[in-house]
């Protein structure tokens, strides 16, 4: 398993992407199959939450699963909670302690350095899933993708139930990031 790493990369990418989904994207389908851009949104803003009392261990023993909405509940104010939320998911995950011993999101209990690159997973894969959503670029650090891919790599071919559907092959030579996508169900070239 990996050395911690700094979520700040990753959190200032999708907070980009956020900042440029427009009101009329909201209801555009996802890489999700079956979510819409706000459904997904929704998402978001749960997962960045739990991740972040993942880190400060505020979650152990109250967590539950999240799910990603089909029908959105998103807040009219989702445009200034998701930055504010990556913020303190970043500087969360800075503290030395966050890194240590076993915490908890979404209902599963994992070392905590598991858990961290499980909420990078999500932060960077979500962000890709909304860029390629609205159009939109993305960036991911070579270092985030080749943590993903590590940790991603022994991904069941049939995916993981409840969070990845089938592996898609994707060219040894591709980008680490198409791979990284390609194990978790989603085809790199997806468009709306």
């Amino acid at each position: 398993m990996t050395s911690t790493f700094d979520f700040e990369p990753a959190a200032t990418a999708l907070e980009t992407v956020v900042a440029g989904i427009s009101d009329d994207q909201l209801d555009a389908p996802t890489p999700c199959e079956g979510t819409t851009v706000a459904g997904l949104l929704d998402h978001v803003l749960e997962l960045t939450e739990a991740f972040r009392q993942a880190a400060t261990k505020e979650s152990v023993g109250r967590s539950t699963p999240p799910a990603v909405a089909r029908d959105s509940k998103l807040p009219e104010d989702w445009r200034t909670r998701i930055p504010a939320q990556l913020k303190e998911l970043v500087a969360a995950w800075r503290e030395p302690g966050a890194w240590e011993g076993e915490t908890e999101a979404g209902g599963v209990r994992e070392a905590a350095i598991v858990m961290a690159v499980i909420a990078l997973d999500e932060v960077v894969v979500h962000g890709w899933d909304l860029a390629r959503a609205t159009g939109r670029p993305f960036t991911c650090e070579e270092s985030h993708a080749a943590i993903l891919f590590d940790f991603l790599r022994e991904t069941p071919t049939n995916g993981t139930p409840g969070l990845f559907g089938p592996v898609v092959e994707v060219p040894a030579e591709a980008p680490v990031l198409d791979r990284v996508i390609g194990l978790t169900g989603r085809t790199p070239s997806w468009t709306a």
